[in-house]
């Protein structure tokens, strides 16, 4: 089993440092900050990052949704007219749009692109957030309704009128005149009791988030046993950053200058604003690095997995830090305990794509984890020993958006 290496779009904002451009929220007011070494998600520049992260020979880069992202749908479809084989794994929310609408999206988008569509299904861990889009429903009600969502997707992907009748949903002769050919691959994460019997049911990959190997585990027997109770079969991925260079002292060197923009007042307030989210996975991440502490030496949670991340960022909260070596075997750690999908970032994405792409990339492929070495788009040859070909850390960058 060879590893499936993904990439991200920072919809939201990208840049040199982990505070984030949106400050952050109390109360349901945006407290606004000045932050230094951002860049806009202007168009330009997450064209660059998609060119990049296809010459690279990453699969697919994972779109995130929320409020304070771009619609994911509308911005990939545009990517997709920049790029040639490059995937994207589009995250949506189920309780914000029809399952039936949903289906006939995803048929158009895997014409119009010529199958480069994969679905990531977010069935949402914030109440408050979920108001925004007007969704009511409690946490475990969410996931009982994602459920039912999945049925129909599927069921209308049959190419005939498909009924159906749930608590959340009723469906009357549901139909996609056109299935989308192929079936778009559908991910989905969940730490909770209610999320384990969907991803089993539904998921054809299930996602986690960066936790420590041992962890992990734990994880994919959970749902691997769920499924197998229900006849089938899922595969797994995994959400990390990362922070590759040549050596282990450079990439420790990145880990804390990223520490050095974060002062206690901007994490205290991160954590509180954090700790109110109902999901299970977020405060799995809250878990890790030990109540805020920026303290590297309690950051790093496992060999090469630093939490540094998730002092102020939701979501996935953990890195793999060190020399391409070291981050590869990681990589090879995690793929031994059943993982496939990495679903990887750093920050900025543009630079950091590169830094993993011509570095721990050419490593997997020396393992026989992929099957061959990423070919320079700027020599056309296969990269060397994770050397980049033009300037250290990637390609001469023009980025738009501002910094």
């Amino acid at each position: 089993m060879t590893v499936h290496l993904h990439w991200f779009l920072p919809t939201g904002g990208d840049g040199r440092t982990l505070v984030d451009r949106h400050a952050y929220t109390d109360g349901g007011i945006t407290r606004n900050r000045t932050v230094s070494g951002v860049r806009a998600p202007d168009i330009d520049y997450l064209v660059q990052i998609a060119k990049a992260a296809e010459q690279l020979g990453f699969e697919a880069v994972l779109t995130p949704t929320g409020t304070w992202c771009e619609d994911a749908w509308l911005t990939t479809v545009a990517l997709a007219q920049h790029t040639e084989r490059l995937k994207f794994l589009v995250a949506f929310r189920p309780g914000v749009i029809s399952p039936v609408l949903a289906a006939q999206m995803a048929s158009t988008y895997q014409r119009i692109t010529r199958g480069r569509l994969l679905l990531n299904v977010v069935t949402g861990g914030d109440s408050a957030e979920q108001r925004r889009f007007g969704d009511h429903l409690d946490h475990d009600r969410r996931y009982a309704r994602t459920a039912e969502f999945l049925s129909v997707v599927r069921g209308v992907w049959g190419g005939r009128p498909y009924d159906f009748e749930g608590e959340h949903f009723r469906i009357e002769g549901g139909l996609t005149a056109l299935p989308p050919d192929p079936l778009p691959e559908i991910f989905f994460g969940g730490s909770s009791a209610a999320a384990g019997p969907v991803a089993a049911e539904h998921a054809d990959v299930y996602l986690t988030w960066g936790e420590p190997p041992w962890q992990v585990k734990e994880k994919i027997d959970w749902i691997r046993r769920l499924a197998e109770e229900r006849g089938r079969t899922v595969r797994f991925g995994i959400r990390l950053h990362t922070i590759s260079r040549d050596s282990a002292r450079e990439a420790w060197a990145t880990a804390d200058r990223l520490l050095s923009d974060l002062d206690a007042e901007t994490v205290a307030a991160a954590q509180e604003l954090l700790g109110r989210s109902e999901s299970v996975g977020q405060q799995r991440m809250l878990a890790l690095h030990g109540g805020g502490s920026l303290d590297r030496d309690r950051l790093e949670i496992s060999p090469n997995l630093w939490a540094g991340v998730g002092l102020v960022r939701g979501g996935a909260g953990t890195a793999l830090v060190g020399s391409h070596a070291d981050v590869a075997d990681r990589i090879e750690e995690y793929h031994d305990l059943g993982v496939e999908h990495f679903v990887l970032s750093g920050y900025p994405h543009l630079e950091e794509a590169y830094w993993f792409g011509e570095g721990v990339t050419p490593e997997l492929a020396a393992r026989g984890l992929l099957p061959s070495a990423p070919v320079s788009p700027l020599l056309g040859v296969p990269a060397a020993n994770g050397r980049p070909a033009s300037a250290p850390g990637g390609a001469p960058l023009l980025v738009s958006g501002g910094r």
